[in-house]
């Protein structure tokens, strides 16, 4: 693990290349059920072009100066579905429809049995990943709040039944990866602010039980929607679920707040913890100078002491143009390194 003030690091996804994604398919929405022909390659060589893709993915982190590298979630249709889906008691092939207010229809999946965590799912990812770089290596999960938002219930019949049994496979999974050499554990819960009064009543108890028993640093990553897909025109001004975050065991919480530019004023409410800060706007299609982004860094200061403040984007980076990512990252890395030597 870095040993500086204001290490960088990624919330958790990088670019897919268009030669192993359609990107203009992965462009319509985020899959909760599973979207094999997203992929670009037949089977028999997914595997091998989702590793060299994995590399170059590591490799950008690495150029760009990251301090705490992913594996990109290369392998992924989306940050949820793919543990998801993997799980005992989901029925993944037989979808649920749900329709939003806007009448838009997602696919779900339906749980139909005992949820259930029978083999890993990304512990191979993580031994990759650590084969592969020799910087600290994160992994992210989905939390078992929103993947229990994400799926339709025709078993258990209470939501925090469902939600508990989501996170006791987190859990399992979360245990495997910290022995395979997971320097840091994220959870993925962006679902909390869509239903907080739900949240409330038991996000937390869910959080710790997906997190018991993981020793390396912790963080629960919360967001207002990948910029791609959730204009910043249409994002809220704060969080509807955030103080209560500081009741849980993980290390750090991870915001978005450079697209929203969210009054950093409520991260008083989690003093207990380490803040991820968003500090680069995934929905501005141009790279921001390094002095604006040094801007944002400075301005969390004024609220969080920097042995308490990783920076970061503010969500992942899937759906922007590779070439935009790495140069936004690029600057990041270099204006953390400004305002690091500014404050000694």
């Amino acid at each position: 693990m870095p040993k500086h003030l204001l290490p960088t690091t990624v919330v958790g996804s990088y670019p897919q290349p268009e030669w192993l994604v359609d990107r203009a398919m992965l462009s319509k929405s985020v899959p909760r059920t599973r979207m094999h022909a997203m992929w670009r390659l037949p089977a028999q060589h997914l595997e091998e072009a989702q590793d060299d893709a994995t590399i170059v993915a590591i490799r950008d982190m690495e150029r760009a100066g990251i301090d705490i590298v992913t594996d990109g979630e290369i392998r992924r249709e989306s940050y949820s579905n793919r543990f998801a889906t993997a799980l005992d008691g989901i029925d993944a092939d037989n979808p649920a429809i749900i329709t939003a207010r806007g009448g838009q229809q997602t696919p779900v999946p339906r749980v139909v049995g005992q949820v259930r965590r029978s083999r890993p799912v990304e512990l191979d990812d993580i031994k990759f990943l650590r084969r592969n770089t020799d910087r600290a290596a994160k992994i992210t999960l989905p939390g078992p709040f929103t993947m229990s938002q994400q799926a339709r219930d025709e078993f258990y019949k209470d939501d925090e039944e469902l939600a508990m049994a989501f996170a006791e496979a987190v859990n399992a999974e979360a245990l495997d990866l910290q022995k395979a050499g997971a320097d840091v554990i994220q959870l993925d819960e962006p679902w909390v602010r869509n239903n907080p009064e739900l949240a409330k009543r038991y996000a937390v108890k869910a959080i710790n039980r997906a997190l018991q028993g993981i020793t390396v640093p912790t963080v629960v990553h919360l967001c207002f929607g990948y910029a791609a897909v959730v204009p910043g025109s249409t994002k809220p001004a704060g969080y509807s679920f955030l103080a209560e975050l500081d009741d849980t065991i993980a290390e750090q919480i991870s915001i978005e707040a450079a697209q929203p530019r969210l009054d950093l004023g409520v991260l008083k409410d989690l003093a207990s913890k380490k803040i991820m800060l968003g500090v680069l706007d995934l929905g501005n299609p141009e790279i921001e100078p390094a002095t604006v982004v040094a801007d944002r860094i400075r301005n969390g200061l004024k609220h969080v002491a920097a042995d308490r403040l990783v920076v970061a984007p503010d969500c992942g980076m899937k759906y922007i143009p590779r070439e935009i990512a790495f140069g936004k990252l690029k600057a990041m890395c270099d204006a953390a390194a400004t305002v690091r030597s500014e404050i000694g």
